[in-house]
């Protein structure tokens, strides 16, 4: 296992093929101050070099939060007083927070407490999220006077659709896991933590069963036609990309072991 030590609010550990990076304030629930988005933005950079690795999972500290979220301090004061500097932050973020997605691995929070605002925003650009029973989800902007960033208005809206995510952006308020896991925010909800880590790696095990060029692949069609204007455009898209991996040796040796 290879540790990058550089990182002061996170840790990154290697162990290929799968990345584990942990967020380091569990004081403060976890939160992504500046700080914070600016280590997770390099360490993705970073993992992005790095195509031995299949699996990125993303959790926090402790036994209370995955992400609180941001630190609210940083966003007090009049409007004048973060002009330009907050405009170009929000920029930056959004950059970062849609790392996951873009990421070549298959990207996995594993959520194990609160995961709110900016925490949720992080968590669903992941493929997928695994939670614990008690965890919370919900994003209280309008509780101070904002609205969602990140591109979480259409990030939500794309996982749990138009009403959904107006109920939980406009009253600001919480659900539970087994909400979550029943309108789709959620992929799996474990009754605790050993359970918990148990479904994470079965499915790391899982995606390391596969052809891990066909699981990278997928991954960008999956994003691909989820964003396709339409259904015209995601079909071409994949066309050319089922070709490109079907005319690669991974291809050719896992058919020649299934059909053996």
């Amino acid at each position: 296992m290879v540790s990058h030590d550089a990182y002061e609010s996170i840790t990154v550990d290697v162990d290929e093929p799968v990345a584990t990076i942990e967020f380091h304030r569990p004081d403060k629930l976890n939160a992504l101050s500046t700080e914070v988005m600016f280590d997770l933005g390099r360490a993705f950079d970073e993992i992005q070099l790095n195509r031995d690795i299949d699996v990125v999972v993303l959790t926090g500290e402790g036994e209370e939060a995955f992400s609180a979220g941001a630190d609210i301090e940083q966003y007090a004061g009049p409007a004048e007083e973060h002009d330009p500097r907050q405009k170009d932050r929000q920029d930056r973020f959004y950059d970062i927070y849609r790392a996951p997605y873009d990421c070549h691995a298959v990207t996995i929070a594993k959520v194990n407490g609160y995961c709110v605002g900016g925490g949720l925003i992080l968590a669903m650009y992941c493929d997928m999220r695994v939670a614990v029973e008690g965890s919370k989800f919900g994003v209280p902007t309008c509780n101070i006077g904002q609205i969602p960033t990140g591109g979480s208005n259409y990030r939500a809206v794309q996982l749990v659709g138009e009403a959904k995510a107006k109920e939980l952006v406009l009253t600001a308020g919480f659900i539970d896991g087994e909400e979550a896991h029943r309108i789709g925010l959620v992929n799996r909800l474990e009754p605790d933590l050993d359970a918990l880590d148990s479904s994470v790696d079965d499915i790391v095990e899982a995606i390391g069963d596969t052809g891990r060029g066909a699981v990278k692949n997928s991954k960008r069609a999956l994003n691909q036609a989820a964003n396709a204007e339409s259904l015209e455009v995601a079909r071409e898209f994949e066309r050319d990309l089922w070709w490109e991996q079907f005319a690669t040796e991974e291809r050719r040796r896992l058919v020649d072991e299934f059909v053996e």
